[in-house]
């Protein structure tokens, strides 16, 4: 999967420029026409590798869209009160109204594909955590939900390169931490645990 994933594809500087306001429109009409059906929500999970430019995608949806109308929650280890209810308690709790906008930065894929990748639950609970989230995923859908998945991946060479980069540039230091570089060395078994994992999730 992420072997033919064409992960140079860019546009240049110019074509941005020229793209971007258009964009932006078109992205607020349909946040507005999305708020005045009030037919259905829209939930937006954004996944992937370190680097990779989620934060920057979540922030960017925020900026061109009416953020009063938008509910972003990231999510991180879970507290003491959520460890003490089902694993995807959190996130129902969350789930944006209709006519609203969602987004789910660090969503319900994370915590089952680090813990497999740690050794921290066994394949049979790796597979029971994949069928709880197709089951929500299905009920979200036949319940008007619109659900856009968004995975964001970079090679090992570029995530090597892109943490470099932000560690080297004072206003984004802070971002790269110990555990980053933890994960990164672990990269080869990610992609190994996550590969399965997307297929079996694709709602597509």
């Amino acid at each position: 999967m992420f072997e033919s994933a064409n992960l140079d594809h860019r546009i240049d500087k110019a074509t941005y420029r020229r793209e971007e306001p258009k964009l932006r429109e078109a992205l607020l009409n349909a946040q507005y026409d999305l708020k005045e059906n009030g037919r259905f929500a829209v939930l937006i999970l954004i996944a992937g590798v370190e680097g990779a430019g989620k934060g920057e995608a979540v922030n960017l949806l925020n900026e061109w869209m009416d953020p009063r109308h938008i509910y972003t929650h990231a999510f991180f280890e879970p507290s003491d009160e959520e460890r003490e209810r089902p694993p995807l308690w959190r996130f129902w709790r969350a789930l944006p109204p209709k006519g609203k906008i969602g987004i789910f930065f660090g969503a319900w894929h994370t915590m089952p594909i680090i813990q497999r990748v740690q050794g921290a639950i066994s394949e049979g609970e790796f597979g029971h955590a994949i069928d709880e989230i197709v089951r929500l995923e299905k009920m979200l859908i036949d319940e008007d939900v619109l659900l856009l998945k968004y995975w964001f991946h970079l090679s090992k060479p570029q995530q090597k390169t892109r943490l470099k980069q932000l560690e080297k540039d004072p206003e984004t230091r802070w971002r790269v931490t110990e555990r980053d570089w933890e994960y990164f060395k672990m990269y080869k078994k990610f992609i190994r645990v996550c590969e399965p994992f997307l297929r079996k999730t694709s709602t597509g």
